[in-house]
Parts: C-alpha cells; sequence; structure tokens
C-alpha cells in the first residue's frame, strides 16, 4: 500500500473514533497528516470511500486479533474466545475507551446511510462468524451444555459486548466491558 495513503488511514482511525463521521472533517484529516488535498482524493474518492476503507483496515486487525486468539489451541475455547475480548479490551484501554468504531459508526450512520449500515452488519457478521465456529468447538468437548446454540450465543455475546463498549466509552472506563464478559461467561458455562 502506498505510504500517503497508509499514513492517511493511519490517522482516520482515531480521529473517527474520536469525531465519528459527520464531524470528520477532510481539512483536519490533511492537516494533521501534512498530506495535500490532491494526494487524498488520489487514493480515495470521497469521504464515505475513505470511512470504508478504514474500516476495511479496522477490521484486518480485527480479524489478526480473532485469528490469534481463536487459533491458539493449545487453550480450551471458551479460554481463546474470552481472550479475543480481552485483548479487544486492551486496545480500548489504549485508545481511552473511545469504544468499537463499528459500533460508533454503526450508531451513527445505520440510519442515515445504507452503505454503512450494510458495511457494519458484514463486519459484525463476520466476527460472529468465526465466534461461533470457537463456540461450537467448547459445546463439543461439554465445555458448554450440548443443547447451545452456537451461533446465538456468538451473536449475543458480539450485541453484548458492543452495549458495553459503549457504556465503557461513555464512562472512560473498563468496568461495563469486565462485568460483561465476568456475567456472560458464568452464564454459558452455568446453562
Amino acid at each position: 500500500m502506498h505510504v500517503t495513503k497508509q499514513r492517511l488511514l493511519d490517522a482516520g482511525l482515531p480521529m473517527l473514533l474520536a469525531h465519528g463521521y459527520n464531524d470528520l472533517g477532510i481539512q483536519a484529516l490533511l492537516a494533521a497528516t501534512g498530506v495535500p488535498k490532491g494526494s487524498f482524493y488520489h487514493h480515495f474518492e470521497d469521504k464515505e470511500d475513505f470511512a470504508l476503507q478504514v474500516v476495511d483496515q479496522y477490521m484486518r486487525g480485527v480479524h489478526d486479533a480473532l485469528d490469534g486468539c481463536l487459533g491458539d489451541t493449545s487453550r480450551p475455547p471458551l479460554e481463546r474466545v474470552r481472550s479475543f475480548f480481552e485483548t479487544t479490551q486492551e486496545h480500548y484501554r489504549e485508545e481511552g475507551y473511545m469504544g468499537c468504531l463499528l459500533g460508533g459508526l454503526g450508531q451513527e450512520l445505520s440510519g442515515v446511510s445504507e452503505v454503512f449500515r450494510r458495511k457494519i452488519e458484514e463486519c459484525f457478521s463476520e466476527i460472529v462468524e468465526q465466534l461461533t465456529v470457537c463456540l461450537d468447538e467448547a459445546r463439543q468437548r461439554g465445555e458448554i451444555p450440548a443443547g447451545s446454540d452456537a451461533r446465538r450465543m456468538a451473536s449475543l455475546l458480539v450485541d453484548c459486548w458492543e452495549g458495553a463498549a459503549l457504556r465503557s466509552r461513555l464512562r472512560r472506563d473498563a468496568a461495563p466491558l469486565d462485568a460483561m464478559l465476568d456475567f456472560f461467561f458464568r452464564s454459558v458455562v452455568a446453562s
């Protein structure tokens, strides 16, 4: 990837987290990166294209974390799933508890942009699919009840996480994330 494009994408993520899509000014992005306006439009069609590519970059990081945590077969499946969320929580802490880019953009844009609504739903679905595989393995190994619906559990886990991420952002601390994870994993094992 071209170095200028990568610099814009790298700066775009924290700016989108902090300001959202509607308040992200292209001029502010250009000023933060020292990139001329013409270079921005060389790499991106418009602001929407830029934000969608930031989402793609964000998802590459999510997939790397999913692969790293869920793929660690030396650990039990439920531990691997929890590890993914704890790794994500650590990223949130490093970013000042700004939360999930997908959740933030979804709340801001899903009612006004079909393109963003579909893109963000697709991203959440990809996460759910990967978690489903690991939760199904936990079911097969007897870590969770045999009658458990792994896909439904994965979807609920992502939904609960997103709500906790919003509360964490509002409070600027990890307490909602910790409470959600503790509750979910206690409930899953006890089911």
